[in-house]
């Protein structure tokens, strides 16, 4: 903890979202203060957040909204933390030359001794640095086989929502969605202490789940391959993955060989054959958990397993939780949602 005022800089970039960009920026102008405000008292943050450029000018941000930045990379002094909150652009998508400058700066902020944090998507940036080289490292899930790929020298966990990494700690990063709160209250924490970043947490109802990222996760994210024969395997697979014997299916419908076929959906899917059907047989048995009370066995029967234990191994090791517990968990979101909307 520090007695003078801890600066925070707040990437601003094109494509950057709005929300999470001024949510860091409220919370960290929040802590002692909200606190106090709502005891009939006064106080002033420790923190001292802006939103920063490369020059300093209002740019248009995802979703057509305009962010004025405070600074721009030169004028904004020497910051002690740096966050990149996001980046809506696809995952895998070329960057370019597009966000050079971004990147140099994050290289020379953290030579300089600040902690770069990212959330979300804001690790496809970090990644860019060369930073991450060697190290653990998190984002959306959604990202993470994109990044694998582009970056196999790091080291990615989609699971985990929280992360720190590097010398000194000096990389932070939080994972998928709204995973951004806990790396804010991390940093709070670190330089205010524990007892503000529960006020915060109190304060905005921040509940700091214990449910993995990857119970969220999409299993058939990822788009359809440009390889004819993949792509004529997928869209089969898609609407039969119940069948006994799906991957010869699949293999008969590419016209190519058996070894082939394999080697070229590794290639165009970053997964065997099997494995991408497990996956959308998965998807498959989370939405009828969420929809409906019929029994795992059945549920087991209805996405093509015979074994419904084998199913519940299967579930557990690629969603971290059990059947019964995503039921649970995401049953009763969905059922809460659906009162919600026929409230209105």
């Amino acid at each position: 903890m520090t007695n003078r005022p801890i600066t925070v800089a707040l990437l601003a970039m094109p494509r950057v979202t709005a929300a999470t960009l001024y949510g860091f920026h409220d919370l960290f102008a929040g802590v002692h203060r909200d606190w106090a405000m709502v005891h009939g008292g006064h106080a002033e943050s420790p923190f001292r957040s802006m939103v920063v450029s490369r020059d300093g000018q209002p740019l248009e941000g995802a979703n057509g909204v305009r962010i004025v930045p405070e600074a721009s990379f030169e004028s904004c002094g020497s910051p002690d933390v740096v966050c990149v909150t996001d980046i809506a652009v696809p995952p895998g998508e070329p960057l370019g030359t597009t966000y050079d400058a971004e990147v140099d700066w994050l290289r020379e902020r953290h030579a300089q001794g600040a902690i770069l944090a990212s959330s979300c998507s804001g690790a496809v940036l970090l990644a860019r640095t060369g930073l991450l080289e060697g190290l653990d490292a998190t984002s959306h899930w959604a990202y993470c086989d994109a990044l694998k790929r582009d970056y196999p020298g790091t080291r990615w966990f989609p699971e985990r929502g929280l992360l720190f990494a590097g010398v000194g700690q000096r990389v932070v990063m939080a994972g998928s969605g709204i995973a951004w709160h806990q790396l804010v209250m991390a940093l709070i924490s670190r330089f205010a202490g524990a007892e503000a970043a529960m006020q915060i947490a109190r304060i905005n109802l921040i509940d700091w789940t214990a449910t993995s990222p990857i119970a969220y996760a999409s299993l058939r994210h990822g788009a359809q391959s440009g390889d004819a024969a993949v792509a004529a395997a997928q869209a089969w697979a898609s609407e039969h993955y119940q069948h006994e014997a799906p991957v010869a299916q699949m293999v008969a419908i590419s016209g190519l060989a058996e070894r082939s076929f394999k080697r070229r959906f590794q290639q165009a899917t970053g997964m065997a054959p099997l494995d991408y059907v497990h996956h959308l047989r998965l998807e498959e048995a989370k939405q009828m958990l969420e929809s409906g009370d019929a029994s795992i066995e059945s549920i087991a029967f209805d996405v093509g397993y015979r074994d419904a234990s084998f199913f519940n191994r299967l579930f557990r090791r690629k969603v971290m939780m059990s059947p019964t517990q995503y039921r649970r968990r995401f049953g009763g979101l969905k059922a809460r949602l659906r009162e919600a909307g026929n409230a209105l």
